[in-house]
């Protein structure tokens, strides 16, 4: 069993839902992501989803753009991302981490040396945008080898032909992107989350995971009433913005943020 089958078992167990945080690795400074790492699992979050810096993040918003852009500045790449799963390894075994990016810098590694990598750094999964199932044959089958999850993105306009064949070849989880557009944009709607995350359960039997839209603890208190997962990402990039110019304050202020939706979540889920 995956370290994210697993984590979702133990969830359920407990009757709890989980609380996903993505941040883009390497901002605004390298060396802060894995202290980040550490803080947000203290904080209550239950896995860790690590963006992986690409020159046209076509899927994200203005937020997360401008913090990949930071991350490149550095010179950040999928092998330095990696080298931080490794690192964060060293303290936490327990923790999912997934990858989440673009197809590029993977062809670019070559799909068995990615695979290869990513395994031993303590990788569990990798959400990859720009990879439909049709055109992932290879990619799949060389990642499911070394144990590692493929998590795919569903959409409000996913039919349910789209939804079953996703979860022919889904793993871990899916995400379900909670509004149309790119992260950051829109308003969430909770009763219209409830309905698709329904239809989504009533074909596929994977944890559902809902990001996009969630911006504080209310939003996420909605979603943990409905979904398997909260997935948020752009609220907290945007105060890792914000803070650039003191990242020692970045593990610490980003830990408060999400005890609060932690403690939301928590409520909504019993």
């Amino acid at each position: 069993m995956s370290r994210i089958a697993k984590r979702f078992e133990q969830l359920k167990a407990r009757g709890r839902t989980a609380l996903v945080p993505f941040v883009t690795a390497g901002d605004p400074k390298p060396e802060t992501t894995v202290a980040l790492m550490h803080a947000m699992v203290a904080a209550g979050a239950d896995i860790i989803e690590l963006g992986v810096p690409f020159s046209d993040p076509m899927a994200d918003g203005p937020v997360i753009q401008r913090a990949t852009e930071r991350a490149l500045a550095n010179g950040v790449s999928l092998t330095h991302v990696l080298a931080m799963v490794r690192d964060f390894r060293e303290r936490d075994p327990e923790t999912p981490v997934v990858l989440m990016g673009y197809l590029n810098p993977i062809e670019v590694m070559g799909y068995a040396d990615f695979s290869e990598q990513a395994q031993a750094a303590g990788v569990d999964g990798a959400l990859i945008v720009d990879v439909p199932p049709e055109e992932g044959h290879e990619l799949v089958t060389t990642m499911k080898a070394h144990g590692l999850d493929l998590v795919y993105l569903l959409a409000p306009t996913s039919t349910e032909a789209r939804i079953a064949r996703i979860g022919e070849v889904a793993s871990g989880f899916v995400y379900y992107v909670s509004v149309k557009g790119v992260t950051g944009a829109g308003n969430l709607d909770a009763t219209d989350v409830a309905e698709h995350v329904a239809a989504i359960k009533s074909i596929i039997s994977l944890p559902v995971g809902v990001g996009f839209g969630i911006k504080d603890a209310e939003t996420a208190a909605r979603v943990a009433g409905v979904a398997d997962a909260v997935i948020v990402g752009s609220a907290i990039v945007g105060r890792i913005e914000s803070l650039a110019a003191t990242p020692e304050r970045i593990p610490g202020e980003i830990a408060d943020f999400l005890a609060g939706l932690r403690t939301a979540i928590d409520a909504a889920s019993v």
